[in-house]
């Protein structure tokens, strides 16, 4: 019994900084905008892709082309 003395202070402890950290981050701007960041790595459009390469065209010709 005389452990819920230290149990239930210790737990409205922790309690209060989860309400302080989630109020902290709502504040500061966290969850502003949860997605972009995601998407930003998925989107990426700094670099253009290399020019598709066909194994028949080194010869110069598409394998249209050079008929039957």
């Amino acid at each position: 019994m005389t452990m819920l003395y230290v149990l239930i202070p210790l737990a409205v402890a922790l309690l209060a900084i989860a309400v302080w950290a989630m109020l902290w981050a709502i504040k500061s701007g966290q969850f502003d905008d949860l997605d972009s960041h995601g998407w930003s790595v998925v989107l990426d459009d700094d670099q253009k892709p290399p020019p598709f390469e066909d194994e028949n065209d080194d010869q110069g010709q598409k394998p249209d082309e050079n008929g039957p």
